[in-house]
């Protein structure tokens, strides 16, 4: 049988190198492609491996043939009977299409497959390193959504083995703008010259599948670093999905993770219009504690912390079996914080003097952690007070200069 498949292989090499030699592109790559079907036939995966290297490095191989020859032999890599045997073939694959730009997508969509393997056998750093040898964002055959689909892997898996600077700079090559391009609209033919994209696979997610996808990367990123406004703008993003917003067993937990981080943001000019605009959702009747919480916010009068957290504790607690997960220790001590942080702002409103026990009592604090609290509030009361000193003696210059 062996001597029978080597003896058919050598006269279909004499044919491809006939075919090659009179420059024929069709007859070369069918002679190519039937040695390839000739070894998956056999199951001679080792001499499969060994004529894609041969006919590879054959002189004036067409780039034809090549590409027409991994393209075949990557529809055999999930019939290969064992693992080892599937790296293998991966392997002379990736090597055959290294450095060769007209097989640059086959390559990257090799290296995803290999990266997919050890993640598989617990190899997280290993894949993530694989995933970042490839460029896709410069394939411009490439099709949109599958670049985008590769780029966010390469994010996942830095965000896996905890390489947060990487992972950052991989999801600025994705720009958010992207997500919200018309799909409806229909494909112009390209003109003469043009480069022809390649359709997306079958498994690649759509546009505003990846979308979702792209989000949840990033609230994993910035939960890393606890930057509250860019969870909460991230899962207002998701909210927005039209799929999302139709569900109400979806948009609910997404609405409810929103007004939390909303809560737990500090105060400044992007929170504020943020918290206005998600108090005009009429969504936001279907949750009334957390319309009321919100509420609460925007109104200047103090926040009673203990009654505040009585009635909302089991709320916080019931975010664990929700999406996104539970909201953790240090969020509760963070949501104390900004509403001992309202608290100065509307003590700082209605008061130009106060004695630091009244203060204490309004806090909820003890003497000394009041004194703490407000010497650290940045831009609060105190800088309140300073402003409003400072306007006073400037007003006061100018009367007694033009006087």
């Amino acid at each position: 049988m062996e001597e029978n498949l080597d003896a058919a292989i050598e006269s279909l090499l004499n044919v491809e190198k006939q075919m090659r030699l009179a420059g024929d592109v069709a007859g070369t790559k069918k002679a190519v492609i039937d040695i390839i079907e000739l070894c998956y036939k056999a199951r001679a995966w080792k001499t499969l491996n060994d004529q894609i290297v041969l006919l590879s490095k054959r002189r004036g191989q067409l780039k034809q043939a090549v590409t027409a020859m991994v393209q075949k032999a990557m529809e055999y890599i999930d019939e290969t009977p064992d693992l080892d045997t599937r790296i293998e073939l991966i392997k002379t694959l990736n090597s055959v299409s290294s450095g060769k730009i007209y097989v640059e997508i086959e390559r990257a969509r090799l290296i995803k497959k290999l990266a997919k393997i050890r993640e598989e056998q617990g190899l997280i750093a290993e894949a993530a390193d694989l995933m970042q040898e490839i460029a896709v964002e410069t394939f411009g055959a490439m099709a949109k959504t599958e670049k985008i689909a590769f780029i966010l892997e390469q994010v996942r898996l830095c965000l896996d083995r905890q390489d947060y600077v990487r992972a950052q700079i991989l999801s600025r090559k994705i720009s958010p703008r992207v997500f919200d391009a018309d799909t409806s609209k229909e494909k112009k033919k390209p003109k003469e010259g043009d480069n022809v994209v390649e359709e997306a696979p079958a498994d690649i997610p759509s546009l505003l599948e990846l979308k979702c996808i792209y989000y949840e990367l990033m609230i994993r990123y910035h939960f890393h670093n606890n930057d509250y406004l860019e969870i909460c703008r991230s899962y207002k993003a998701i909210y927005d999905i039209p799929s999302v917003k139709e569900d109400p067993s979806q948009w609910i937990p997404v609405l409810r993770k929103i007004c939390w981080y909303l809560v737990l943001s500090p105060h400044d000019s992007m929170q504020s219009s943020l918290l206005n605009t998600t108090l005009e959702d009429k969504n936001l009747t279907e949750i009334p504690n957390f319309r009321l919480l919100l509420k609460q916010l925007v109104t200047m009068e103090v926040i009673q912390w203990t009654s505040l957290w009585e009635m909302y504790k089991d709320e916080f607690a019931n975010e664990k079996n929700l999406l996104g997960g539970p909201l953790g220790d240090k969020a509760a001590e963070d949501l104390k914080l900004r509403i001992i942080e309202h608290n100065i702002l509307v003590v700082s409103k209605y008061y130009s003097r106060i004695t630091l026990k009244r203060i204490a009592d309004l806090l909820c604090l003890s003497l000394q952690r009041s004194i703490c609290r407000i010497w650290w509030s940045r831009s609060l009361w105190w800088q309140t007070l300073i402003d409003q000193w400072g306007s006073c003696a400037f007003r006061q210059s100018k009367t007694t200069m033009t006087s």
